[in-house]
């Protein structure tokens, strides 16, 4: 007999989620993520991939994909530390060092797996962790997993850091203090200070942890944001996705032998999970060797993503202080975001609406992302509905 105490709890909060506008319906995609997708039989521009340089659907890919497939199997068979280690995830650690500039690497299933494991591998309950306060879920949840003290600063705020990292120095209570963030904040798509934030790192001794998630493949030429800056030697934790602009699945952590040495014998998922499969691991390492040889891709994202942006602007739309070709149209109120997201699909555009807990009460917006494989007529006929829409909901 199903319990009545939980029937009742998820009922009453269902309920109350639709009746707030925060429910999150699900759509499915019928066949592959691309710069148009088809849901329920109807074709969208879409919008709201992570899919940033298109390699998701790219035939080089494909092929060496099914190649692996031939030669290695479905599956690694095993976790890494048994016999799930297959050359082909050597290959793709080895290449992945070689992008970001560090010593070694290691590569997980995810890139959410890779905060959960990274951070609580390294960080206890003896120290603290300086964070941002927009920092992704993926980081909070690894936080307080390492059940490290947990120290929020405000959103890019250096003085703020500054003085909370002075503070847990001289309060002599952590062995290990930590700051982390985002390189690329995803959801207004500014940037991370980070030449401030090693500064302060450098004055007292913090340990550097960046979520490159959204900058990997973006910035730095497609190195990501600490190439960007150029402080490949300055940063302990480089982590990141092979899920956005590498266009498969997992994520990895880059950083000095002895870190990757470490966590290949600390860090739980990487204990305890089966390995990514040959025919994705195999993806990421071309993937990865394209983004080495040539820059076209990233150089057309930039170019989609900043016409995309201007006419949104002139348009009359609030895409807040974005940085990067992650473009917010920020609505507010939780409802009307997911009315303008309707509508947008009613008219043939796909722009989900991100509403809390994702991001505050009250900043709710849809969320662009323009990528290499859109064209200018689709961002076109995309700012002519969002100028229609637009005008229809007395937004613009």
């Amino acid at each position: 007999m199903p319990s009545e105490t939980l029937n009742q709890f998820l009922d009453e909060n269902l309920k109350e989620l639709k009746e707030q506008g925060l429910y999150n319906e699900i759509n499915v995609v019928e066949g592959a993520n691309g710069p148009r997708i088809t849901i329920d039989g109807k074709e969208l521009i879409n919008l709201s991939s992570n899919n940033y340089l298109g390699l998701a659907t790219d035939e080089r890919l494909k092929e060496v994909a099914k190649d692996a497939v031939d030669s290695h199997g479905v599956g690694a068979g095993a976790v890494r530390t048994i016999n799930g280690t297959l050359d082909v995830h050597v290959k793709l650690e080895e290449k992945i060092s070689e992008f970001k500039g560090t010593e070694a690497a290691i590569a997980y299933q995810s890139g959410f797996n890779c905060n959960m494991a990274a951070i609580s591998a390294v960080m206890d309950k003896n120290d603290a962790i300086l964070s941002d306060e927009l920092n992704h879920a993926s980081i909070i949840d690894g936080c307080r997993l390492s059940k490290a003290k947990i120290l929020r600063y405000n959103h890019s705020d250096m003085e703020d850091l500054h003085q909370k990292a002075k503070e847990a120095k001289e309060s002599g209570q952590y062995n290990k203090i930590m700051v982390i963030t985002d390189g690329v904040f995803s959801m207004d798509g500014d940037i991370a200070k980070l030449p401030e934030i090693v500064e302060i790192a450098k004055e007292f001794d913090l340990i550097t942890y960046v979520d490159d998630a959204h900058g990997s493949g973006v910035l730095g030429k497609g190195a990501g944001t600490v190439k960007h800056f150029g402080l490949q030697n300055d940063i302990d934790f480089q982590m990141g996705t092979l899920s956005k602009a590498i266009g498969v699945v997992g994520g990895y952590v880059a950083g000095k032998q002895n870190l990757i040495d470490w966590l290949k014998v600390r860090s739980r998922p990487f204990l305890f999970s089966t390995s990514l499969s040959p025919a994705d691991v195999t993806a990421c390492t071309q993937a990865i060797d394209l983004l080495m040889e040539s820059t076209e891709l990233h150089d057309r994202m930039w170019e989609n993503g900043d016409y995309l942006k201007k006419g949104l602007k002139e348009l009359g739309f609030d895409i807040g202080d974005s940085e990067t070709p992650i473009t917010p149209c920020v609505i507010g109120e939780a409802k009307a975001t997911q009315e303008f997201s309707k509508r947008l699909y009613e008219e043939g555009v796909y722009a989900k609406a991100i509403v809390f807990p994702t991001v505050p009460k009250g900043s709710g917006r849809v969320r662009n992302m323009p990528t290499a494989a859109h064209t200018k007529d689709m961002l076109d006929e995309a700012l002519s509905i969002y100028e229609k829409v637009g005008k229809e909901m007395g937004l613009i």
